[in-house]
């Protein structure tokens, strides 16, 4: 017992000094502006603590997880591509059997055990093996990134993914992340531009069968609303918490109504107001300051992640950290968008602020990847798969 806890202590003291504890104090920063935010968004349910109990045990969860990423060599980790494939298959396919339906969007995302206290998004989790998964490869084909072997495998592998998910859950919200995800690793990555412009070609070809025969009428109305004013006038329907979201901002103002003293939030009017639309509640009570203070701390968590990347020598761990800030980019501009009313509806929290026992501890396990990279400076050991001719 007494070598477990010396070892434990020299990992932590390790931790320490190599570890990235600016990117973890901007994490939990963050994390607890969302907790004092989530329960005064929760307060007009008269059992808040339970709610920050639970986000708590969930911070303290991620603290761990990311002090033990930190110190995993992601190589080891990224070389078992095809396991990470399995894990990816098997977690997803568990919704098959536990999955909880949730009743307002009707998917099938979360598993559901009695012995956990907060229920578990499998697609959440998975999001960071198949950034491994994608570095990985890339690096592999680091010499031949744009051949037709390399763009093939990356793209038939988030094709498969994302059918999954959809498939099985219906949550097309997290399935887009993946695709985002992908596009944009690819390009840092080095994949020519051509490729894209064959892809956006692609897609723009299928977009008229997949609108007209696979989306439902509630889903293509959730994307024309962005665009035309004629769909739910009266805010009734696909509208209705995107008008709702917009009366709590404009009501905040400047400085907002207070902490547990907004209008709209302390009296439960807008729907998902502690996890999708925690950003209209920090705008309900602390205004368009405490808006600009969520975004600081978003930009600033990004902006760390870039740099740890572009510090780095390796490849596939510049790739890597550009993975995990496309991840944390298209979760931000896809929920304040949503909350602004500039984008559809599509169920994404906003990372460390909205309550979410999956979603948090999967950015801690995300950023957790960086704080590894920044630990471990590796030279470029991609150069094995490169061949001389």
């Amino acid at each position: 017992m007494r070598k477990i806890s010396e070892a434990i202590g020299r990992w932590f003291v390790s931790f320490w000094k190599k570890g990235d504890l600016i990117l973890l104090a901007l994490c939990i920063g963050a994390s607890l502006f969302g907790l004092v935010e989530i329960a005064s968004a929760t307060n007009h349910y008269g059992n808040y603590q339970s709610f920050l109990f639970k986000q708590i045990l969930a911070l303290v969860l991620g603290i761990v997880m990311y002090i033990a990423v930190t110190l995993i060599d992601i190589e080891i980790v990224a070389e078992q591509k095809a396991l990470l494939t399995l894990f990816n298959v098997f977690f997803i396919g568990l919704l098959l059997f536990f999955a909880e339906e949730n009743n307002t969007t009707g998917n099938r995302s979360w598993l559901h055990f009695s012995f956990l206290p907060f229920n578990i998004q499998p697609a959440e989790f998975c999001k960071v093996t198949f950034i491994l998964i994608i570095a990985k490869t890339l690096s592999i084909y680091k010499n031949k990134i744009s051949s037709l072997a390399c763009v093939a495998r990356i793209a038939l592998h988030t094709l498969f993914l994302v059918g999954l998910i959809v498939i099985i859950s219906d949550d097309a919200g997290v399935a887009l992340q993946y695709v985002f995800i992908f596009l944009a690793m690819a390009f840092l990555g080095g994949v020519r531009g051509w490729w894209f412009a064959g892809g956006f070609a692609g897609v723009a070809a299928v977009t008229p069968i997949l609108w007209k025969y696979f989306m439902r009428d509630d889903q293509k109305d959730r994307i024309m609303m962005v665009f035309d004013p004629s769909i739910d006038p009266q805010g009734l329907g696909v509208r209705y918490q995107t008008n709702l979201s917009a009366k709590a901002l404009s009501a905040g103002g400047l400085a907002g109504q207070g902490l547990f003293n907004g209008g709209t939030i302390q009296a439960g009017n807008l729907p998902a107001q502690h996890t999708d639309f925690i950003f209209s509640s920090v705008g309900n009570e602390l205004g368009m300051i405490g808006c600009i203070g969520v975004l600081l701390f978003e930009a600033a968590i990004i902006a760390r992640c870039i740099y740890v990347g572009m510090k780095t020598k390796n490849y596939m761990n510049r790739i890597i950290c550009f993975g995990v800030a496309s991840m944390l980019l298209f979760q931000v501009i896809s929920n304040v968008g949503m909350c602004l009313g500039l984008m559809p509806v599509i169920g994404l929290t906003l990372p460390f602020f909205s309550y979410g026992g999956s979603s948090l501890v999967t950015m801690f396990v995300a950023v957790g990847l960086v704080s590894g990279i920044k630990y471990r400076p590796a030279e470029d050991t991609s150069v094995r798969y490169i061949s001389p001719y």
